[in-house]
């Protein structure tokens, strides 16, 4: 049994930038694929990044490519979401998931946290 606990959303303003963090409970370095997706109000869950267990392999989403970066710390079982020059559109809860392959889909992932709130004010 994997547990997934995000940290380090809040309010910026446009522009400004966050660094989210997911604190892994159990061996995750070996097991898992981890990923970053983000549901707006009103909107589906969406991928936004993802890390291969090795952390060679980062896949993002169209909409964050060149501003966000994913990477993890498997000695302390952390995954890191930096995200730089933020935008409105930006805002919504983040969760941190853990699954066995590289991919964009929700579905596969079968640990996911609680969720942490980033909100880009313009």
């Amino acid at each position: 049994q994997v547990q997934l606990v995000e940290s380090g959303g809040g309010l910026v303003q446009a522009g400004g930038s966050l660094r989210l963090s997911c604190a892994a409970s159990g061996r995750i370095s070996i097991n898992y694929v981890m990923g970053w997706f983000r549901q707006a109000p009103g909107k589906e869950r969406e991928f936004v990044a993802c890390i291969s267990r090795s952390g060679d392999i980062t896949p993002y989403a169209d909409s964050v490519k060149g501003r966000f970066t994913i990477s993890r710390n498997n000695a302390n079982n952390t995954v890191f979401l930096q995200m730089n020059s933020l935008k409105p559109e930006d805002t919504a809860v983040y969760y941190c998931a853990a699954g066995i392959m590289v991919t964009t889909q929700s579905n596969a992932y079968a640990y996911w946290g609680q969720g942490t709130q980033v909100t880009v004010s313009s």
